[in-house]
């Protein structure tokens, strides 16, 4: 009986197949880059459970790719002894998409065909970039321990094959059958070229057939020799050679190798360190954010080696959630060899390896902010939101995450995220002891927030915050450098230069306005909890203060939103007695009136901090009756 069986592709794989196929690639030779990746990471994988179980181990000619080319047929080979598969292991990971983030990335597919192909590199797809250049791929796979081989093959279409096969060993050999227009892969000399190119960091050794010399016509008996195998590759660990040895080319391919990513790194920082600890890393800050960085819950982390031996892929433990953007390789020497992620979990070693590579990324990010802040910007439009969630998780790095976030301020006219805290503070006008800040849910509405405007008066920075992150991240960064971050919509406002004048000023107006804010918080009852005059405000007649630790108007809506049930809110309403506004309703004697201005004043502070009325028609309705009135 035969056990040749034939299935469909899974939805997802099946439409990304489609876009492989139409050449969505600009750079069609990356395939083999993909191909030789997925057989170095099969032996990688081969490797670490030959230390648990020595008979799966290789011996004589040892770990090895081979790449072979036939001209005639227009075949490609790539063959590999590694870890192999078994029939279920080839539907699984040959039949779908076997990476996280596929839902996010389908998502995002538009059928605009240069778009999509630059969501297909960004996302990476390793096996299936095969079909680029393709028109028929075989896959023959034997699992390391097994006996059983089996066949795969695919035109790319809608199925593929699956059927028991024969191979003398352990390992994967990919066969491609190449379309008319990609006949150019089956030169070895073309082979050889993509190889040195993409594929020269490669730690296991890419062999070839070596190019015979041609034969001599003259002579009748002369025989051609066998060709030999002979390595193409470097062969030698990147991260293993001297920083002076590697070339910037060398170290954006090794990146797409560790990433799956096929844009260009930012920046890396590559370091041996020997002392008590001994290890070797380098780390990458990604060009653009990868579809699951949202996603806390996803596979991140880096490349796991313990003397040169791979461990494990998205080591996670030795970078805290909110660098889970940096990609790269941590080699130590100093792990035991059968490690586990449990051990990992509890082991102390782990724990100083997490933090001396947690500050090898923020040295690096300090570095880049000084010595070339426009790619700095360019990080932190991307990265920036990720980095604020590091003063609640990292006590430890606060100060040193914190000299690394960047805002926008009422000192620049548009809405970049450029000053940094050090630059603030080297601003601070001479008596100021506190950095000051403002939060709301946008940009405008925070460059035109009430509280801004006796700041603006004596020219006095404030930072504008916008970010959905940002309430929450003031909540865990109370001070820089000395000084207090100070939310001036919390709170008595103190400017810390605040002459004895002004303050008789304000003692002045709450005497002479004592029966006018009487009536206010009679009119306005619970809700709100005190009604006070105010320095805060030159333009604007009113605004709304909550108290110095309740929580800020952001904060409570995003907590609403996600279905909390909070306590409710009585903040302070301030008032500008100077305003001609309020100077009219303290002549007012129509005490219904009175209230409706009250009420009326009420939501104008609050629609102006950018949150919404609990009762918009009834504020509609009184300003319409206002209106009318006026017109009288």
């Amino acid at each position: 009986m035969s056990s040749k069986q034939t299935m469909g592709f899974q939805t997802e794989a099946k439409r990304l197949l489609q876009l492989m196929i139409h050449s969505l690639y600009s750079n069609r030779e990356i395939f083999l880059r993909e191909l030789i990746s997925n057989a170095s990471d099969a032996i990688d994988k081969r490797r670490f459970q030959a230390i648990e179980d020595s008979s799966l181990d290789v011996g004589g000619e040892g770990y090895q790719v081979r790449v072979d080319v036939d001209e005639e047929t227009k075949t490609l080979t790539i063959s590999d002894n590694g870890i192999g598969m078994s029939r279920e292991d080839i539907i699984e990971n040959l039949g779908t998409i076997a990476k996280s983030g596929t839902a996010a990335f389908m998502e995002q597919l538009s059928g605009d065909q240069q778009k999509d192909s630059q969501l297909i590199g960004q996302f990476g797809v390793g096996f299936y970039s095969s079909f680029i250049v393709a028109d028929r791929v075989e896959v023959i796979s034997r699992k390391a321990g097994s006996d059983e081989a089996t066949r795969w093959e695919s035109t790319g279409e809608d199925e593929f094959s699956i059927d028991a096969a024969t191979r003398d060993d352990a390992g994967t050999t990919v066969i491609l059958h190449l379309d008319g227009e990609a006949e150019e892969f089956a030169s070895p000399f073309r082979v050889r070229s993509v190889i040195k190119k993409y594929s020269d960091h490669i730690s296991v050794p890419v062999l070839m057939l070596e190019q015979a010399p041609p034969i001599d016509n003259d002579d009748e008996d002369a025989v051609p020799a066998s060709p030999a195998w002979e390595r193409v590759n470097e062969a030698k660990a990147l991260w293993t050679r001297s920083r002076s040895e590697v070339s910037d080319e060398e170290y954006k391919e090794f990146y797409r190798h560790v990433s799956s990513d096929y844009q260009e790194p930012l920046s890396w920082g590559h370091n041996r360190v020997e002392g008590k600890l001994d290890y070797t890393s380098l780390l990458y800050l990604p060009s653009q954010a990868p579809f699951d960085l949202w996603n806390r819950d996803g596979a991140r982390g880096l490349k796991l080696y313990i003397q040169r031996t791979f461990i494990m892929d998205d080591a996670e433990q030795f970078l805290p959630l909110y660098l889970r953007f940096v990609k790269g390789v941590l080699d130590s020497q100093d792990l035991p060899l059968n490690i586990s992620r449990e051990i990992l979990q509890q082991s102390p070693q782990v724990d100083s390896l997490r933090s001396a590579v947690t500050k090898r990324v923020l040295d690096m990010l300090g570095k880049m902010g000084k010595s070339d802040p426009d790619k700095y910007q360019t990080f932190w439009n991307v990265f920036g939101n990720v980095l604020k969630e590091g003063p609640g998780e990292d006590f430890a790095n606060r100060e040193k995450i914190a000299e690394l976030l960047r805002f926008a301020s009422t000192d620049s006219d548009d809405d970049t995220q450029n000053v940094s805290l050090p630059s603030y503070v080297s601003r601070m006008q001479e008596g100021q002891n506190a950095i000051y800040f403002v939060v709301a849910d946008n940009h405008v509405t925070a460059k035109n927030s009430p509280h801004i405007e006796v700041f603006r008066k004596k020219g006095i920075e404030v930072l504008l915050l916008s970010d959905r992150i940002d309430d929450w991240l003031m909540g865990h960064l109370n001070e820089f450098d000395g000084k207090a971050l100070k939310d001036i919509a919390k709170g008595e406002l103190d400017l810390g230069e605040s002459t004895d004048e002004e303050k008789a000023e304000l003692e002045a107006a709450k005497t002479d306005n004592e029966g006018l804010l009487e009536r206010l918080k009679e009119a306005l009852g619970a809700r709100i909890s005190e009604v006070r005059p105010t320095l805060r405000l030159t333009d604007s007649p009113a605004c709304l203060v909550v108290g110095e630790h309740e929580l800020g108007a952001q904060m409570r809506s995003i907590l609403e939103a996600a279905g909390q049930e909070l306590p409710d809110s009585q903040p302070i309403l301030e008032v500008n007695t100077d305003h001609g506004l309020v100077k009219r309703m303290d002549s007012e004697s129509d005490e219904d009136r009175f209230a409706d201005l009250a009420l009326i004043l009420l939501d104008q502070a609050t629609l102006a901090q950018g949150s919404q009325l609990e009762d918009p028609a009834s504020y509609v309705s009184r300003m319409n009756k206002l209106l009318v009135e006026m017109s009288a």
